[in-house]
């Protein structure tokens, strides 16, 4: 060793006998660069960031999607804009080209797989239409992109070959998502940084970030553990289902908790399962209509709670949702073939204005109008139609139980994104993730016994 830093230059000998020196060096010469020219040093250390996540992501791509999807499930654009005043929209951007990032490492690491009627391909030809059609002043393009990267970013990890460790993974960790947003809320809460629970229309559990989001999450937990329970029968994956409808009800979202209701029980009735024979699914239903009594009973009671206030008929109608659709089919009328370019519907409606200001939000809660917007019918059709044929196609091999009950999952998707932005929020990243787990066959793997 003394040998070989003897060989070394006079100057660099200096340093290799003295590492604390190296430091300094290292350090002082950053500091310098970062006063002398702060924009490209902060670039330059963003794109080595990067690059040593990704080069990490390519070597442990399992446990980077697992730290990704936790993260993802705590809504970060909401409580790191409390927490540090970071931009929520590029929390949002940052969360789903990392998604993406992470679907091409996968893609590197276990090769790329055809996936002919992938929804990207639609999303694709929307945004050709829009710029033959020409895009509204209000968009410029860089948008445009922004949304197309956002869009595809959930179905992404279908163009990867992906091994049976990886959807094991993928799938308990969806699982565990909505409590692990829970306690990350309750320490949140206990800082003072964002409130556990909010009050605007009956208490309503948010977790970390906001009830609707957090819903999104339980959601996805809820197909997880209806799946796994469904192939392996085990009483963890039943606790999991329990634990997670909790959520779901604590949160008051209604659309959600009603498809979660409707799925789960047309899966008790129609999915074949060996593992879950029809005496294994009494005593689930028997706790299910336990629980509906005792909300309802307790409604009578008292309406603090949302879901209560519900029940007891106190909240009607959509939340205002409806004030938006207005705008949203009058722009789609103005271009009704080829809509105006993706991106549209999601900038229609500016942040200043009333209706905006009096809902909080400015998006149209209606996934087929916003749509409509951004591709109009040719758009829409194409869409809809990529979403049967990709269920379609993933399924087709698959057991029949898995089948059935994926198949029930997205006629429910369906049905939710008439009243949530089930596409362009974050939640859906974590349920196409799952998602894709799912239609690679290995989501049910761990409760089979599989090893490989």
């Amino acid at each position: 060793m003394q040998r070989d830093i003897m060989a070394l230059p006079a100057f660099s000998r200096m340093f290799a006998r003295r590492p604390a020196i190296a430091a300094g060096a290292v350090v002082c010469s950053a500091l310098a660069c970062a006063y002398v020219a702060p924009v490209p040093f902060l670039g330059g250390v963003g794109l080595a960031t990067a690059g040593a996540a990704m080069l990490l992501a390519l070597a442990f791509p399992i446990a980077a999607t697992a730290c990704w999807l936790l993260a993802a499930g705590t809504m970060p654009d909401m409580w790191l804009d409390s927490l540090l005043g970071v931009d929520a929209q590029t929390i949002i951007a940052v969360t789903k080209v990392s998604g993406l990032g992470l679907a091409g490492c996968c893609a590197l690491r276990w090769c790329l797989r055809a996936d002919p009627f992938s929804p990207i391909l639609a999303y694709l030809a929307m945004f050709a239409l829009g710029l033959v059609h020409g895009l509204p002043s209000y968009l410029p393009l860089s948008e445009s992109v922004r949304s197309l990267l956002g869009s595809a970013a959930p179905f992404a990890f279908s163009c990867a070959y992906l091994p049976r460790r990886w959807s094991r993974c993928v799938a308990r960790v969806t699982q565990l998502v909505p409590l692990f947003a829970l306690l990350l809320g309750m320490v949140l809460g206990a800082m003072g940084v964002r409130p556990l629970f909010t009050g605007e229309s009956g208490i309503r559990l948010a977790g970390p970030g906001h009830p609707a989001f957090l819903a999104g999450f339980a959601l996805a937990g809820i197909w997880a553990s209806l799946l796994a329970l469904f192939i392996g029968g085990r009483r963890r994956d039943m606790a999991f289902l329990g634990l997670n409808f909790a959520i779901l009800v604590l949160t008051g979202a209604r659309a959600p908790l009603a498809i979660a209701c409707a799925v789960t029980l047309l899966a008790l009735v129609l999915a074949p399962s060996a593992a879950l024979p029809p005496r294994a699914r009494v005593p689930i239903a028997l706790i299910g209509a336990v629980g509906a009594v005792g909300l309802i009973v307790l409604s009578e009671v008292t309406g603090a709670i949302r879901i209560l206030g519900i029940l007891r008929g106190e909240e009607a109608g959509l939340s205002g949702r409806d004030l938006m659709w207005p705008y949203f089919r009058a722009a789609w009328d103005a271009s009704p073939w080829v809509g105006w370019g993706v991106g549209a519907g999601k900038e229609l409606i500016p942040v200043d204005a009333p209706v905006a200001q009096m809902l909080g939000t400015t998006a149209a809660h209606n996934e087929y109008l916003r749509i409509g917007v951004d591709g109009g019918w040719v758009g829409l059709v194409a869409l809809i139609t990529s979403f049967v044929l990709w269920t379609w196609w993933h399924t087709r091999r698959l057991p029949r139980t898995e089948q059935v009950i994926l198949r029930l999952i997205m006629a429910g998707f369906a049905v939710h994104a008439y009243t949530d932005n089930v596409l362009i929020a974050t939640t859906a990243s974590v349920l196409f993730t799952w998602m894709s787990a799912a239609f690679a066959g290995g989501a049910g793997s761990l409760a089979r016994g599989e090893t490989t």
